[in-house]
């Protein structure tokens, strides 16, 4: 049997071999759903979580300084497939993709070279299935069955469907097989028995840990609540936040009452799913290089958003974009790229993944795209450190903040599936309302908003984002660099799409320091 061990010592080497592996590699994309950066030994936490993905970390590139475009799925997916930022595809909230605007994704892109692609789980994007040679499609409420599918399984979705997005208070009664991400990593290996000759683009994609959160044992109980790091700070520390933070709090008691009581325990079962995922991930790289495709594929990992895990006495996501929505993680390993257990500080974003695989491809940018090559800091060459000073996120749906006037109700945001217990989306028009942009440079983080509201936070000294120090005349120096370089990235991503008459001048790679004047 081939081991982990084995799977892992093959990624990140340059295959010697194969009819695609000089210009056109295979191409694993790894995708989990509201997972918080940060929660691997890899990466600096006290618990073993995720060791299989810690593994790829080792043999490739992770990215510490990594970030969604938005901190909300639709909008950050749309970005990572076409390269481009909300303001731009012109999706904002997780509805509407059918208002999407590019001139073409990744998938189109993988098509026109020859790519065999697929989707095995969680789309929530603006991909349509009979775009693709392959699509199994799950949600967190269940998804794809076989014919012959077992009894378990079927009542497993209706047991998920009924949770709601709560927690389970006791251990998934259904076999790992019936959970999704064994599901997901069954249908990516089908797809994987018959990739033939042709290259592939696969996205696997993990609709958790998202809630509902569940999970069978072992894993149910295997970072017991005992064990988790405290959170901090806890819900004290909404006194020094917006008053959508408040609002979603009390939201959140009303639906969860005690909810700090089973914050413990929330996390407990959040760890324990990554780990369920993670060994997941471990057995489909295992099925790779059974099928001896492994050393001929570059495998990303990363996610759409990040999840609050009891900050602020918050779950889910929904306001703003503090560390813990829109951080993300970001590894890449296998073919061509050079690793090494290399933790990289380049400040990235989940756009550069859609121009970084077209160099790796060896196809131009499509018109319209703007996150950046990464292609040269995987490999080992040279590249202006300067081009990746800084990251730029944004959310909102627009119009003006609510706030203690409006006085909003809970009832905008309460929902109940048919049979299900009455939960409460995140998302919705009060936490969505106005527009908020967000630069992170070196230790320093700027949120500005359309009312000329600023936010100004040392990352270092501040990892909670508490002390605002905007308009601090200690820090004015800082203050000023990050509201040019937060300008500067707003009038880069200004959409150029349509294009028609005339030849625009594109940067090499979508790197502009090269081009920038002294």
């Amino acid at each position: 049997m081939t081991t982990r061990r084995g799977f892992l010592q093959t990624l990140g080497v340059a295959a010697q071999s194969g009819p695609h592996t000089a210009t056109r590699p295979n191409i694993l994309l790894v995708m989990t759903d509201q997972h918080r950066a940060g929660l691997t030994r890899g990466s600096g936490f006290a618990l073993d979580t995720m060791p299989a993905v810690d593994r790829l970390a080792s043999g490739g590139v992770g990215f510490d300084r990594a970030y969604a475009t938005a901190p909300l799925c639709v909008p950050s997916r749309v970005s990572m497939l076409t390269g481009r930022w909300p303001h731009a595809h012109r999706i904002r909230e997780n509805a509407g993709v059918n208002h999407v605007f590019f001139e073409k994704d990744l998938f189109q892109i993988a098509r026109e070279n020859g790519y065999r692609i697929g989707l095995a789980g969680k789309n929530h994007s603006h991909v349509t299935p009979e775009r693709l040679d392959f699509c199994r499609l799950y949600s967190h409420a269940g998804g794809w069955k076989a014919p012959n599918a077992t009894a378990a399984i079927h009542e497993y979705d209706a047991w998920l469907a009924n949770l709601n997005s709560h927690l389970s208070e006791k251990p998934s009664p259904f076999p790992l097989e019936a959970q999704l991400p064994y599901r997901i990593v069954s249908d990516a290996s089908e797809f994987l028995d018959n990739a033939g000759q042709q290259p592939f683009l696969l996205w696997v994609s993990f609709p958790e840990p998202h809630p509902p959160y569940q999970t069978p044992q072992p894993y149910y109980d295997m970072f017991p609540p005992e064990t988790v790091p405290t959170s901090d700070p806890g819900p004290e520390a909404l006194a020094k936040k917006s008053f959508k933070y408040r609002w979603f709090r009390a939201l959140q008691e009303y639906v969860t009452p005690g909810s700090d009581e089973q914050e413990r325990r929330m996390q407990s079962v959040y760890l324990g799913t990554l780990r369920l995922i993670d060994d997941q991930i471990g057995r489909l790289l295992t099925h790779l290089e059974r099928r001896k495709l492994l050393a001929n594929t570059i495998v990303i990992f990363t996610a759409d958003h990040g999840d609050y895990f009891g900050e602020y006495g918050l779950w889910r996501k929904g306001v703003e974009m503090p560390e813990s929505l829109i951080r993300i993680p970001m590894i890449w390993s296998g073919w061509g790229i050079k690793g090494g257990n290399s933790r990289h500080q380049a400040h990235v974003s989940n756009a550069d993944i859609m121009p970084t695989l077209c160099e790796a491809m060896g196809t131009p940018l499509p018109k319209g795209t703007q996150g950046r090559s990464l292609w040269p800091l995987l490999t080992g060459r040279a590249y202006p450190q300067e081009e990746f000073r800084s990251v730029y996120a944004e959310v909102g749906i627009g119009g003006l903040h609510y706030d203690e006037r409006d006085n909003p109700s809970f009832e905008i945001a309460l929902t109940r599936r048919e049979g299900s217990r009455l939960s409460f989306d995140g998302l919705n028009e009060v936490t969505q309302s106005g527009f908020q942009k967000m630069v992170r440079m070196g230790d320093w983080k700027l949120l500005f908003d359309m009312m000329g509201a600023g936010q100004l936070y040392n990352l270092a000294v501040d990892p909670y984002e508490l002390n605002n120090r905007y308009g601090d005349p200690a820090v004015a120096v800082h203050q000023m660099r990050l509201l040019e370089e937060l300008l500067t990235w707003n009038i880069r991503t200004q959409d150029s799409l349509p294009t028609a008459r005339y030849r625009t001048k594109w940067a090499e790679r979508n790197w502009y320091a090269p081009y920038r004047r002294r």
